[in-house]
Formats: structure tokens, sequence, C-alpha cells
């Protein structure tokens, strides 16, 4: 990657996690690069390959976390999630934010990967298979609690992040948080 690549892709996480997809032009991105849009232009086609190449990294991540989890079910399954969830979360934290801050034109992007049928699957992953829509409703409150926090800007290390964000989707599943 180049650097004015890397530059724009920065810029664009930094400004996207700011402003929103929708209110970040590409222009926005050109001037805080410090380049021209014609110069932006010749490294991304569009808003959309940039957006697509800020969660390429996400998708793999989040298909590897999906077969990882696979065989798994029951307290295996859970507890396997909550941490697969909990570092999606925290390397990703810009990512999150993006999709939060756009959730309604971003959730069916063709740039992005599936979301729907992705978070199915980690809710899924989170109950342990647990049949029943009852029991998913802790599954979907872990989820959304994980990505809400991490979207956060708190002034906490990453450390005390995971350990903290752990412990609390453990809770609202019902799971032993030693």
């Amino acid at each position: 990657m180049t650097s004015m690549r890397a530059e724009i892709l920065e810029s664009a996480a930094r400004l996207f996690a700011a402003h929103g997809f929708r209110g970040t032009s590409l222009q926005d991105i050109a001037s805080d690069v410090g380049c021209s849009k014609a110069s932006l232009l010749y490294h991304f086609t569009n808003k959309d390959a940039i957006l697509s190449e800020l969660f390429a990294p996400v998708g793999r991540d989040l298909e590897a976390l999906q077969e990882r989890l696979a065989p798994l079910d029951g307290e295996q399954a859970a507890r396997e999630a909550v941490a697969g969830l909990v570092e999606l979360g925290l390397r990703f934290r810009r990512q999150v934010k993006i999709l939060l801050m756009d959730v309604d034109d971003l959730l069916c992007h063709p740039e992005l990967p599936d979301v729907y049928t992705a978070t199915e699957s980690l809710v899924d992953a989170l109950v342990g298979r647990a049949p029943g829509q009852e029991v998913r409703v802790a599954g979907w409150m872990a989820l959304v609690g994980v990505f809400l926090t991490c979207a956060r800007d708190l002034d906490v290390s990453d450390e005390v992040m995971r350990v903290e964000l752990t412990r609390g989707a453990l809770r609202t599943l019902g799971r032993p948080t030693d």
C-alpha cells in the first residue's frame, strides 16, 4: 500500500467515525490528507471503494471467527463467542463506530460483509446454540453492548476494556464470570 493510500484510509476512517459515512465527502477526505480530489480518485474510484477497503479486514476476521465457532456449542461456544466478539470490537473500534453512525444505510451496503447473517451467527454462538427466541434477547444485549462500548472513546486501557467487556457480556448471558 502506498503512503498516500494509507493516509487516505486513515483520514477516511477518522472522518467517517467522527461525521459518518454519509456526512463525509471525498473532498473532506482529500482536504484532510492534503491532496486534491483527483489525486484521491487515482487511489480509490469512489467513497464506496474506501469503505470497502476499511471493512475488508473486519469481514475476514469475522469469517474466521465464525469458522472457529461453527463446531462449538454450549458453554464452549458462548465463551469463545464472547472472547471473539470482544477482540473484534477492540480491534475494529473505528469500523464499529462507522457502522453504528450510519447503521440504516450500511447494514445492507454491498461493500460490507453480510452484517445480518454475521450477527445472527454470533448471537447463536453467544447463547450456546440454545433454542428459543427468549434466550436470544440476552445474546443481542451482549453483542450490542460490546459494540456500543467499543465505539465509545473511553479513557480505559485495552486490557481493562477486554476484562470488563468479557465480564459484562458473560453476566448478560447468565454465564459464570470466573
